[in-house]
C-alpha cells in the first residue's frame, strides 16, 4: 500500500487547459484557482506544449489527469508510457495525478476510448497491482475516476462504490469523483444517482469533476446519455454537485470541456458558478 497524504489541489475550481485559452489565462487577473492537463499531451521531449505547460506551472497548481494507462487491462502496464508519465510529472511537480477505472488497450492495440470493467474478485486483484506500480514508480499517490457506464455486467459481484473503496482500502490510493460521470451512468443504467453519492467515501475524493454531456436514444426508445464534455453542465448535475459538497464539503472541482470548446469567457462563467456553490459549502 503506498502511504502519502491526498494531494493537495486548493478547495477552488479548476479548469481543463486547452492552448487557445493560454493567453486569456495569464491575462485574466484571477482566472480560476487551478488548471488540469491530460498527459499524453505533453510526453513528446520539448515544443510549445511543454514551455507553455511550464509556464503556466509557474502560477498555477497543475492537476495530470492520464488517460491511456489502461489500469484495467489484463495485459501488464506499458512500461515506455509509464516512463514518460513519469518524466513529466518530475518536470511540472503537480499537485494530483489520477487515472480512469478502465482499460483501453489490447496486445499491442490502442484502442481510444475508455472501457467498462466487470466489478469481479479478479478484476479488483489486478486494478490494485496496477494501481501499485504506478505510484512506486511515480512515487506520489493517485487518484482513481469513477467511470461513466452504458452497460452492466452479468458477472459482477460487487457494485461500483464498493469496489472503489476496496482499490482505496488496498492500495492506499485516492479517489476521484466525476458527479456528471454518476448522472449518465445512473441514467444508462436506470439507478439511484444520489444513493450513489450517498454511498460514496468521500473522505478519499481529492478531485471533483464537471462536465456535459450529449443526449440520445437507445435501441428500444430509452434514454442514452453520452460523455462527451463538449457542453455545459446540466442543471441536475449541478444538484448532484450541491448535495456531494453540502455532505462531504468543498473539494478542488474541475469543469471539463474538450470537444467544442468554447471562448474562455463562457468556461469561465461555468467555473463561477462552481466558485459561488463550494463557497456556499465552507
Amino acid at each position: 500500500m503506498f502511504d502519502a497524504a491526498l494531494p493537495r489541489l486548493p478547495n477552488r475550481p479548476g479548469v481543463g487547459y486547452k492552448p487557445q485559452h493560454f493567453a486569456a489565462i495569464l491575462a485574466d487577473p484571477a482566472p480560476v484557482g487551478w488548471l488540469e492537463v491530460h498527459a499524453e499531451n505533453y510526453m513528446g521531449a520539448g515544443g510549445r506544449p511543454l514551455a507553455q505547460l511550464r509556464r503556466l506551472a509557474e502560477r498555477f497548481p497543475i492537476s495530470v489527469h492520464g488517460v491511456g494507462l489502461s489500469i484495467g487491462g489484463m495485459a501488464p502496464l506499458d512500461a515506455d508510457h509509464l516512463a514518460r508519465l513519469k518524466t513529466l510529472c518530475d518536470q511540472v511537480q503537480p499537485a494530483s495525478f489520477s487515472e480512469h477505472l478502465a482499460w483501453s488497450t489490447h496486445e499491442a492495440t490502442y484502442l481510444n476510448d475508455l472501457l467498462p470493467l466487470p466489478y469481479t474478485a479478479a478484476t479488483l486483484t489486478v486494478v490494485c497491482d496496477h494501481i501499485d506500480q504506478v505510484q512506486a514508480r511515480l512515487g506520489r499517490r493517485m487518484l482513481l475516476e469513477n467511470p461513466s457506464s452504458y452497460l452492466a455486467f452479468a458477472q459482477a459481484e460487487m457494485d461500483e462504490v464498493t469496489f472503489l473503496r476496496e482499490v482505496t482500502r488496498r492500495t492506499g490510493c485516492g479517489l476521484l469523483l466525476d458527479v456528471n460521470n454518476v448522472y449518465v451512468s445512473a441514467v444508462n443504467l436506470q439507478t439511484d444517482a444520489q444513493a450513489y453519492l450517498d454511498a460514496f467515501p468521500l473522505d478519499e475524493v481529492g478531485e471533483i469533476h464537471l462536465g456535459g454531456h450529449d443526449s440520445d436514444v437507445g435501441d428500444h426508445g430509452e434514454p442514452l446519455l453520452i460523455d462527451s464534455h463538449g457542453t455545459q453542465v446540466v442543471d441536475p448535475v449541478w444538484a448532484l454537485f450541491a448535495h456531494t459538497i453540502a455532505r462531504g464539503g468543498a473539494r478542488p472541482t474541475l469543469i471539463e470541456w474538450d470537444t467544442d470548446v468554447p471562448d474562455w469567457p463562457v468556461l469561465a462563467a461555468e467555473a463561477a458558478r462552481a466558485a459561488a456553490m463550494l463557497e456556499t459549502a465552507r
